[in-house]
């Protein structure tokens, strides 16, 4: 169920990264391009991306460590867009998928991405339940 709210998440912010031109990132949706067409792909970028992010983003950021501490983490913002390009580059090859223009501007979207992330984080994470007091 994580793993689905996640990717619906991710197809979200995905999507509002779309909608600002000056980042150059795109979605090239399923023939014949409709509305439908255009979720379906947008949730499969997502996917596809979640998972790059949890296999290869894992492994990266560990090899990384030393790097974070130099940069006071500030290299998880270039790592996350290397994970947002490669998810790209996987996509490439097929005629639907997601478009990523420059690197840097990858970087920004990815940033863009993380913050919509952590505010649906945020307002969707279960709350602690209180524990009820005996009278």
């Amino acid at each position: 169920m994580r793993f689905i709210i996640r990717v619906v998440v991710n197809a979200f912010a995905l999507w509002v990264v779309t909608l600002i031109p000056a980042l150059q990132v795109s979605v090239i949706a399923f023939p014949p391009g409709e509305t439908l067409q255009l979720v379906l792909t947008l949730l499969a970028v997502a996917a596809i991306f979640a998972l790059v992010n949890t296999i290869i983003g894992t492994v990266v950021k560990i090899v990384a460590f030393p790097l974070y501490i130099l940069t006071l983490g500030l290299i998880g913002f270039v790592i996350n867009g290397f994970l947002l390009w490669l998810t790209a580059w996987i996509t490439s090859g097929l005629d639907w998928g997601l478009r990523v223009e420059h690197f840097w501007w990858g970087v920004v979207a990815a940033l863009i991405i993380s913050i919509i992330n952590g505010i649906f984080g945020f307002i969707l994470r279960p709350q602690a339940k209180k524990p009820r007091r005996r009278d």
